[in-house]
């Protein structure tokens, strides 16, 4: 199974589903962006990512420049960045854990709901996608009324 997270705040609730699915005996592989990698590390230590067989981390860069690590990433502008730059790092890691001799091909993707571009990957190479959303229910629901508010003509999609 193959793990996408791209906002530091949804990596711990990422995490402990990924670790579920590993103690029932998947392998798991968990992406982050580069910058989240840097900040686990530097959190729970250089070896917090060794040591399971089976629960490896990869990294790609998510697009924006180079910021302080004890700061949170503007999440407009890394949501947009990762949507336009992020496919094509991700397909290559991909394909690259598939021609891998020691890991076992991807045979699902669980990623972030707002990372649409992992299902452009899956379609592409026949693998099964999952979307985990990480907020509560409450903001799922508002997320999902979006379109009939701006439809209703209570939001704009237009920016000022």
């Amino acid at each position: 199974m193959y793990w996408l997270v791209y906002i530091s705040d949804k990596v711990y609730p990422m995490l402990k589903l990924a670790k579920l699915f590993y103690l029932r005996g998947f392998h798991i592989t968990f992406l982050n962006t580069e910058f989240n990698h840097r900040r686990l590390l530097k959190s729970r230590g250089p070896s917090a990512l060794s040591g399971l067989p089976s629960f490896h981390f990869e990294s790609i860069p998510d697009g924006l420049p180079p910021s302080n690590e004890d700061a949170t990433q503007d999440v407009p502008s890394l949501f947009e960045s990762c949507k336009k730059l992020c496919l094509a790092p991700f397909r290559k890691l991909v394909t690259r854990l598939n021609n891998s001799l020691n890991f076992p091909p991807v045979s699902c993707i669980v990623s972030d709901a707002g990372m649409s571009f992992t299902h452009e990957v899956s379609k592409e190479l026949g693998i099964p996608n999952v979307a985990f959303w990480t907020a509560s229910g409450c903001a799922l629901w508002a997320f999902l009324q979006y379109p009939k508010l701006v439809e209703e003509g209570y939001l704009s999609t237009k920016r000022s």
